[in-house]
């Protein structure tokens, strides 16, 4: 069976001939010495007075309803870090697509917001390995992406306003491993869960491959602890009963007991898992309150070999000793995950 890459550990050593490139509106092919050449751009009229060189073109103006291409390179390569900020208030109408190797259909398509685990539309910040949202709104992934032929990146707008586009997209002219998987996402959103409350956070992906990160953002819908819900891996074949079994939503992500400490919700961003984002923060158990949560599968990886299934159920209480389906409920996931 293929194994798929993984974040490297500590290989900061290796003098194997790999060279660093990076892209950005400062140097749109990472060619070598193209970089701050720029005599026109979004900071032109700053630099008047000092010219090419002077940060001329630190950004991209990406108009209502286009879609900009922010890197097309040549592989084989392994993208290491891609940071990008741009309005706020916007992370949800702009989608970020990644091609691989000439593939017509995208390996990461979703609301851009919702692969930096900002679903919501107030900004939240996070310290993880794998993403660091830092104030105030920069969006980085650590996710390493590898590329054989070719890879495209771009970003479409559709949010009724031109907003600016900082970026830089980081890679290593490298070789990529026979065993070497792509990186893939899927992202998926249901308003109103309805019978039975039960969402999809994966459908079905194609092996072999490893399972790396789950995103839920949630609005419950009904009062109450909302998190009783398990998450559930249907691994290679399993039809109605999953593999792995979850107890309870807050447990998948690290926490216990309904996320509360002293009647207050307690957020917190670990390098692997967290609860970073309560709205409002100073209300507990109310139906409408918003949640973001994530989890990172890099030192527990959910490997498969034919295919994954992922769902997690949304699941409160009716009262002390009856469970509740939570048939209202608001909720969106991303799942990342490696395939050859």
């Amino acid at each position: 069976m293929a194994r798929i890459v993984r974040a490297p550990d500590g290989d900061l050593w290796r003098l194997d001939g790999a060279r660093t490139r990076s892209i950005s509106a400062e140097n749109p092919t990472g060619a070598p010495g193209s970089g701050a050449r720029a005599c026109d751009g979004t900071g032109a009229y700053a630099a008047r007075l000092l010219g090419v060189g002077w940060k001329v073109s630190p950004s991209l103006a990406l108009t209502d309803g286009e879609t900009a291409t922010l890197a097309d390179v040549s592989g084989p390569g392994v993208f290491r870090h891609f940071w990008l900020t741009t309005e706020r208030t916007a992370l949800r109408a702009l989608t970020l697509r990644m091609y691989w190797d000439d593939e017509p259909q995208p390996a990461i398509d979703l609301p851009l917001g919702d692969f930096f685990c900002n679903g919501w539309g107030e900004l939240a910040l996070l310290s993880s390995e794998m993403v660091v949202v830092a104030p105030a709104g920069g969006l980085n992934s650590y996710w390493p992406m590898p590329f054989r032929h070719r890879a495209r990146i771009t970003l479409d707008n559709r949010c009724g306003q031109t907003v600016p586009v900082y970026y830089q997209a980081t890679y290593t002219e490298d070789e990529v491993p026979d065993a070497a998987g792509y990186l893939h996402t899927s992202w998926s959103r249901t308003t109103r869960l309805g019978v039975p409350a039960v969402h999809t956070i994966l459908g079905t992906a194609s092996g072999p491959g490893r399972y790396v990160g789950t995103y839920l953002a949630i609005r419950p819908g009904a009062p109450g602890w909302w998190g009783e819900g398990e998450v559930k891996f249907y691994l290679d074949g399993d039809d109605v009963h999953p593999t792995i079994c979850g107890t309870g939503t807050e447990d998948y992500f690290g926490g216990a007991w309904n996320f509360d400490l002293d009647g207050t919700y307690r957020t917190y961003s670990t390098p692997y898992l967290g609860l970073h984002q309560v709205l409002p923060p100073e209300e507990i158990y109310r139906p409408d309150q918003r949640f973001g949560m994530y989890r990172w599968h890099v030192r527990d990886p959910i490997c498969f070999d034919s295919n994954l299934r992922v769902t997690v159920q949304a699941l409160g209480w009716q009262d002390v000793e009856t469970y509740l389906p939570l048939t209202d409920a608001e909720i969106a996931t991303t799942a990342w995950w490696y395939q050859s």
